[in-house]
């Protein structure tokens, strides 16, 4: 055993956590990805704020300051996670037509809308319309409660119609859509199981000593931390296909493809035909360089004309010979 190792299990869990987020950021940023999921990418920064929030300001300020921040990034990461929805559902399903989406949209929230209503108290009608900073923290915590729920709902539908039916409309098992989807859909299902666990603790356990309260507490605390582990494998799926190019993107393919059609040309402009070229190349430089250093000799068609003046020639005996015999030169007669 580590003697020494003061950490505990929420603290470590909360490292790796913001870790990955920090990682899945980089991801989205460096792959080009948040191009194509600018609300997916807001919906981590929001996760990485409200982690710093929940670790460093929450035991730092006022109780009701640091609860109404908490609150109010809870809230804003809920509003962000339905935009998410609707974000990825329009690219999962852009070639759907308008009666498709509106069968879809009004199955979807005819399921939802049972299960937010019975799921949960709800407070008096009272205690919504008072006055006060205390009526107004409840009312924030309402929201960001009923808001998670409507959000889990609708992700487990949404994932469950993009892995059926995402294939017909180009969002494949391949495609960062589908991927996505069921990274939310498996962190729904998870924190919906975690939801409908505690309710039951809640409900069902009878707590008379100090240790029936422990022992509750201790649960509950392993049951948040095996749905925080679920989370973290969530991101870690994340990072290995949002790294991966998607194949039924026809951006990408189309970049790749002009990218294999340049690179041939390239290589017919630089390589030569035959291994002779480029040493007939460089011997044909070196006597241009020596022809133009050269001074050229001009030829007897290009010099000037020079008219020799008129004399008359002498007399010549034939059977004399002012030429030697032993020149052997034959003239003509």
């Amino acid at each position: 055993m580590l003697r020494n190792f003061d950490f505990s299990a929420s603290q470590i869990l909360w490292t790796l956590t913001f870790a990955a987020l920090l990682v899945l950021l980089v991801v989205l940023l460096g792959r080009d990805r948040a191009r194509r999921f600018p609300w997916f990418t807001a919906s981590i920064l929001t996760m990485g704020m409200l982690l710093l929030s929940t670790q460093l300001m929450l035991s730092r300020l006022p109780r009701m300051t640091g609860t109404a921040i908490f609150l109010g990034l809870s809230d804003l990461d809920v509003l962000i996670g339905l935009v998410v929805l609707v974000e990825l559902a329009r690219r999962a399903f852009k070639g759907a037509g308008k009666l498709g989406w509106t069968i879809g949209t009004l199955g979807m929230l005819a399921v939802a809308a049972p299960v937010l209503v019975m799921w949960g108290p709800w407070p008096a009608w009272k205690t919504l319309t008072a006055t006060s900073e205390l009526v107004t923290i409840r009312l924030m915590d309402l929201t960001v409660d009923k808001g998670m729920l409507l959000a889990g709902v609708l992700t487990i539908q949404l994932g469950l119609l993009i892995t059926l039916l995402g294939r017909r409309f180009g969002a494949g098992w391949h495609s960062h859509t589908q991927r996505i989807m069921i990274g939310l859909s498996t962190a729904a299902i998870g924190q919906m199981a975690l939801r409908g666990t505690l309710n039951a603790i809640g409900l069902h356990s009878q707590i008379k000593t100090q240790a029936d309260y422990d022992r509750v507490m201790a649960l509950r605390n392993n049951l948040i931390h095996a749905n925080n582990v679920l989370f973290l494998c969530v991101m870690a799926w994340w990072i290995a296909c949002l790294w991966i190019d998607d194949p039924d993107d026809p951006s990408q393919s189309d970049h790749s493809g002009k990218s294999e059609e340049v690179a041939p040309d390239v290589e017919e402009e630089t390589l030569p035909g035959e291994p002779g070229d480029a040493l007939l190349a460089e011997a044909e430089a070196e006597s241009d360089a020596e022809s133009e250093a050269t001074p050229t000799k001009a030829t007897p068609s290009e010099l000037p004309k020079v008219e020799s003046p008129e004399f008359d020639a002498p007399e010549v005996d034939p059977n004399k010979s002012s030429l030697p015999e032993s020149s052997g030169t034959n003239f003509p007669h």
